[in-house]
């Protein structure tokens, strides 16, 4: 089985980020693609405006839109409070064992970041990579890429995907959501319900 682990804070999930798993899942022949809300982003020490659980309820109502994803909570917050490493995630899910051939999807802002990551040369290593390619960032500028990054995109374990043109900020959303704008273009439907039934991203 092709599976695809689609981590981040997805505060709130967009069209955006279905459009990247379509895609994904499409061109690489994914049979699953499994949304992971981050419990706590490393990168994000000031953490998320809303709670694990409701960007999991979120998430789920989302992947509703196509059998192949599902929500995981792989990437639950931890006991002791201590932030959500990607290169454990992805070990974890090795050792079950569970015979997938494992991708992780990220935007290429994301992978152009990736030196800033926990353990970033054995998380390249753990699994292949679908990079999606966002408007101002290419990978196709091999100096922006590490020596580490250059080799697995020689080896093929990095596979570019650059059919989506969904950028959509989370930052301007969640504004434009506390203003109560029309965001049923960027938002599905049941997701924009659930955020209005438990009074998520209001002004205080």
């Amino acid at each position: 089985m092709r599976v695809a682990l689609f981590g981040g804070t997805f505060d709130p999930v967009h069209r955006g980020h279905l459009a990247i798993a379509k895609a994904a899942a499409d061109a690489f022949g994914l049979e699953r693609v499994w949304f992971a809300p981050a419990g706590r982003q490393p990168l994000k020490p000031e953490g998320t405006p809303t709670a694990f659980a409701d960007r999991v309820a979120m998430v789920r109502l989302a992947c509703g839109v196509d059998a192949r994803f599902e929500v995981s909570e792989v990437d639950a917050p931890q006991e002791d409070g201590s932030p959500n490493y990607t290169v454990d995630t992805v070990a974890r899910l090795i050792e079950q064992g569970t015979g997938e051939r494992l991708f992780v999807l990220v935007g290429a802002d994301s992978f152009l970041d990736l030196p800033r990551w926990h353990e970033p040369e054995r998380l390249l290593g753990l699994a292949e990579w679908i990079v999606v390619s966002r408007p101002g960032f290419s990978l196709h500028k091999a100096g922006q890429l590490s020596a580490s990054q250059q080799s697995f995109v020689a080896q093929g374990r990095v596979h570019l995907l650059e059919s989506v043109h969904e950028d959509i900020s989370a930052t301007e959303l969640r504004t434009r959501l506390e203003q109560r704008e029309d965001c049923h273009a960027l938002v599905p439907e049941a997701v924009l319900g659930y955020i209005r039934e438990h009074g998520l991203y209001r002004a205080e």
